[in-house]
């Protein structure tokens, strides 16, 4: 066999269809804190209280906000593609009747993605931000815990987001939807 250097050693990129077939095998365990992000298996940061607390307040904060307009959709998977299915804290959701029992959601049904950083504020800015931006999604919010500053991204572009901005106020307006959203004690 006749092999360039260049093309090895090669990465085995998963399929969110072979992700979910090792946990059915028990080759991932139930409880395990992971994601796919690009076909690769990435360990999640372990829930701190700071971060549940953050997660928690702004979840019921947003389900009194946006009411019936949209789906609340709590530390749960959004498929983006075959490689790809991240579990953001948090994503509004366009409202669907059967609440994506059927199928989790796909990039057209995201209104905005919400990652709660206490610990992976670069990952969260440098990895995640670049690929919800690649396959649409029209916010992003970052929230940092440890600058209390929320980053928002807009306008979502092949390699990131055109509109970046630091918010440090006590309460930014929901893209899409005409409200408010109080972040008094979050940051």
């Amino acid at each position: 066999m006749n092999v360039t250097p260049e093309t090895w050693p090669r990465r085995h990129r998963l399929t969110v269809d072979e992700y979910y077939r090792m946990a059915e095998v028990g080759l991932l365990s139930p409880d395990a804190r992971v994601e796919l992000i690009e076909g690769e298996i990435i360990d999640m940061a372990p829930i701190g209280s700071r971060h549940a607390s953050a997660v928690s307040l702004l979840t019921q904060r947003l389900i009194r906000a946006v009411g019936d307009s949209a789906i609340v959709w709590s530390q749960s998977p959004v498929r983006l593609d075959v490689r790809s299915e991240p579990q953001p804290d948090l994503a509004l959701l366009r409202p669907r009747a059967d609440h994506y029992a059927g199928g989790h959601p796909a990039p057209p049904d995201v209104l905005l993605i919400v990652e709660v950083s206490d610990t992976t504020l670069d990952y969260d800015r440098n990895v995640k931000a670049g690929l919800y931006a690649r396959y649409g999604i029209p916010t992003l919010w970052i929230v940092d815990l440890t600058h209390g500053r929320l980053h928002t991204c807009q306008r979502p572009v092949d390699d990131g987001y055109r509109d970046l901005s630091v918010v440090d106020k006590t309460s930014v307006g929901i893209p899409g939807l005409s409200i408010e959203l109080d972040l008094t004690g979050l940051l």
